[in-house]
């Protein structure tokens, strides 16, 4: 297993300080030395900036971690923002995290990757998220598309240890909350599409671009993380949500339907939204580290 690796890892702020710092500092707890940790602040007006500035840069030079942070003035988007983070970035690896996202596995990077380094057309690995309480239900184990368009989180609310979902395969899409990628990929096919700003629809969109250009996208279900979910998207008042996911999906639609109407993914019956019990930072704490 990989142990030598340089990776980027790009996370996105805006506001939502408890969640930043558990989810940064578990990453350090779980990073190799030689990696990087880019940190875009999108206008927080709740200290998290300052947090960024200076306990995470302190933290990451306790670990010898390098610490990047890029503030910008107002929320430009999350996809706006990743790219800054792409632009700065030059490891080999790139990882994507949301902000509501902290580790289980402390080796995930060192997984994924292995799994990136399995076959030269292999471009995104993602790893299986689950819920941040007992019993860690699963939360996402890759994006299954319907013929028709309809998105299907993959395994949402199986047990952990399901064992339908315990094999690495490749999917479809994945979202963004977390995935690593060679840096390659974003080099050849560019990165997030900023038509997609603030967020939503973008990371699929991005999957299947990478997928038309020959890429692999691969869920592997051995790295294991907590996502609070929707935390990084819900919540901010100058933003409408709703309006933005239906406008996005419309446009995901429009651009690969030529492509997913013509793949096996799951039935439209199967794609219903799972509405699932959800709970803050404030009712979970700070969820279990594995080795």
């Amino acid at each position: 297993m990989s142990d030598h690796l340089e990776a980027a890892l790009i996370v996105v702020n805006y506001n939502k300080l408890a969640y930043t710092r558990l989810c940064l500092e578990s990453v350090l707890a779980s990073l190799p030395t030689f990696c990087h940790i880019i940190a875009i602040d999108n206008g927080s007006t709740d200290g998290t900036r300052q947090w960024l500035e200076e306990d995470l840069k302190l933290l990451a030079q306790d670990r010898g971690v390098r610490a990047t942070v890029i503030g910008n003035d107002s929320n430009v988007g999350a996809c706006t923002a990743r790219n800054q983070g792409l632009a700065v970035a030059g490891e080999r690896y790139i990882a994507f995290m949301d902000n509501d996202v902290c580790v289980r596995t402390r080796r995930w990077l060192a997984i994924l990757t292995d799994a990136l380094q399995a076959g030269p057309d292999i471009g995104i690995v993602g790893p299986k998220l689950l819920f941040p309480f007992e019993p860690f239900l699963i939360e996402h184990a890759g994006v299954g598309i319907s013929r028709t368009g309809r998105v299907k989180y993959l395994g949402r609310g199986q047990p952990r240890d399901a064992p339908e979902y315990n094999n690495p395969r490749p999917v479809q899409a994945l979202i963004s909350a977390c995935w690593l990628m060679k840096r390659e990929v974003p080099d050849q096919i560019g990165g997030l599409d900023e038509i997609f700003n603030p967020a939503q629809y973008e990371d699929l969109d991005f999957c299947y671009r990478a997928r038309c250009h020959g890429w692999q996208v691969l869920y592997e279900p051995r790295a294991e993380l907590y996502h609070f979910e929707s935390v990084t998207t819900d919540g901010s008042p100058d933003v409408n949500y709703r309006y933005i996911t239906i406008r996005n999906g419309l446009e995901f639609k429009r651009r690969w339907q030529h492509v997913f109407s013509q793949e096996e993914g799951p039935a439209d019956e199967d794609c219903r939204w799972l509405p699932l019990e959800t709970r803050p930072i404030e009712m979970t704490g700070q969820p279990p580290m594995v080795d």
